[in-house]
């Protein structure tokens, strides 16, 4: 970062504003194919844990697949296979199987 700085002040006067342009546009790019897609992603998936509900197919960040029983402020409780449930933290379910294989079939 300091040589560039040193390369731009040793640049005519008129090479500093095309060097703050540069920099402006690498910071556009980062934010377009970076940050913004992150924030959506993110805010999908905090939409999708605010609405669980009972009945809903899940998987874990432990890649447990479960069926959500029961619904409370921080917690799930999800049926595994027959009358096995686990309750975990509802900022550990990170999918739902059916946009798996919808993504899959891409």
């Amino acid at each position: 970062m300091i040589t560039m700085l040193q390369a731009a002040a040793q640049q005519p006067q008129g090479a500093g504003l095309s060097f703050w342009i540069m920099i402006g546009a690498m910071i556009l790019i980062m934010w377009l194919f970076m940050w913004r897609p992150e924030s959506k992603r993110r805010k999908q998936m905090q939409e999708f844990i605010a609405n669980l509900k009972k009945g809903d197919k899940i998987i874990t960040a432990g890649g447990i697949h479960g069926t959500v029983k029961e619904v409370k402020e921080t917690t799930l409780l999800i049926e595994v296979d027959g009358n096995v449930t686990l309750r975990v933290e509802k900022n550990m379910v990170v999918a739902d199987p059916s946009t798996q294989k919808t993504e899959e079939k891409k």
